[in-house]
């Protein structure tokens, strides 16, 4: 038995993926709910207009898209690249279908629309967890091999100088004995921070107030800081001196980064909302707050950009390249992620941090 026009709409506005029809003139003349939601327009708003007017894509997909109405051929587009009628830019899987109307038999096109920034973001984020622990093994491994030897040649230096007769040669065994507490030093702050987190009652506001005034002590105050905090955000659970050092390490990167390029007005601009049902790794949580750490500096290199939360991986000559793979090790162990998008005169980085354990 065929579904009355009624239920088939109802099946349609209950669908995950966005539906559209277009006429032979590429106009609107139907968008179901989750159309609405990933093309960000309302249907009251979209029907009627021209498709074109709703969103951007390349002369060649136009082409493709005005070419189905008159060849009749369908296709699909994997991971195409959209710009939005607000000038936000989005990923997604399309199929188009030209079908028949079934009262006036014109031309119609059926575009079925799948989002694929938020799986895309949820699969970037697992390999990025991923890559986190194997290299917190790794450096754990190599830290053992380490120091274990470092311990050894200090020691022996130490006996060594008592035994010189000469108070000029023991400038020589000092040198070794300095070194091998640097490489230890360095070791140390690889595995880094190596105390268990004490869970307490944390305001993320007073964190990020703290941060302020320790990068505003330490730029001489020529950091402009801009906030934009919601005041409704629940206390979270956390290490409130780990979540500091976490906050600051990336505020200082993004601090240095804009000193050293002589920017005309080096600004840090804080952000902080609640996200609901949000996927962090393969886990969902029903409340996160996201804290946006945003500065108008040169930007991330792009050759570094993949690997930037390794160890020992940094855009500054002089930089050791902790300060992030640290910062990321502490967030994780909150359940948390930082993630980052940068271009030259914005780089911002968002830590999402779950709150349902309240």
């Amino acid at each position: 038995m065929l579904a009355s026009p009624v239920i088939s709409q109802r099946l349609l506005e209950h669908l995950n993926t966005g539906v559209l029809l277009l006429d032979a003139d590429l106009t609107v003349t139907y968008m179901n709910p989750a159309a609405e939601a990933l093309l960000e327009m309302s249907g009251k708003r979209g029907l009627g207009i021209h498709f074109w007017e709703m969103v951007v894509e390349d002369d060649k997909d136009r082409q493709a898209l005005e070419d189905a109405v008159v060849t009749g051929h369908s296709f699909t587009k994997r991971e195409a690249t959209i710009l939005l009628h607000n000038q936000q830019q989005v990923t997604m899987d399309y199929s188009v279908s030209p079908v028949s109307h079934p009262e006036t038999r014109l031309p119609t096109l059926l575009i079925e629309l799948q989002g694929r920034d938020r799986l895309m973001r949820i699969s970037r984020e697992e390999q990025l967890i991923a890559k986190q622990e194997t290299t917190r093994s790794l450096v754990r491994g190599l830290a053992h091999e380490i120091k274990n030897p470092l311990g050894g040649i200090r020691g022996a230096a130490q006996l060594l100088e008592r035994e010189l007769p000469s108070e000029g040669l023991r400038e020589y065994t000092q040198i070794i004995i300095e070194e091998a507490d640097r490489l230890r030093d360095l070791v140390d702050r690889l595995l880094g921070p190596r105390q268990i987190p004490k869970q307490e009652e944390v305001n993320i506001h007073e964190v990020l107030e703290r941060v302020c005034q320790l990068i505003g002590v330490e730029s001489h105050n020529r950091i402009l800081f801009q906030r934009d905090y919601d005041p409704s955000i629940p206390e979270l659970l956390a290490d409130k001196d780990q979540m500091i050092q976490a906050l600051l390490n990336i505020c200082r990167n993004a601090m240095q980064a804009m000193l050293e390029s002589h920017i005309f007005q080096p600004t840090l601009s804080l952000r902080t909302r609640t996200v609901r049902q949000f996927t962090i790794g393969h886990k969902r949580h029903r409340l996160v707050v996201q804290i946006d750490i945003q500065d108008n500096g040169p930007g991330i290199p792009a050759d570094i950009q993949e690997d930037l939360f390794y160890p020992m991986v940094s855009g500054r000559a002089d930089g050791t390249g902790l300060g992030l793979s640290i910062a990321q090790s502490i967030i994780n162990q909150c359940n948390g992620i930082i993630e980052f998008d940068s271009e030259p005169g914005s780089t911002i980085f968002s830590i999402y941090l779950p709150l349902e354990n309240l």
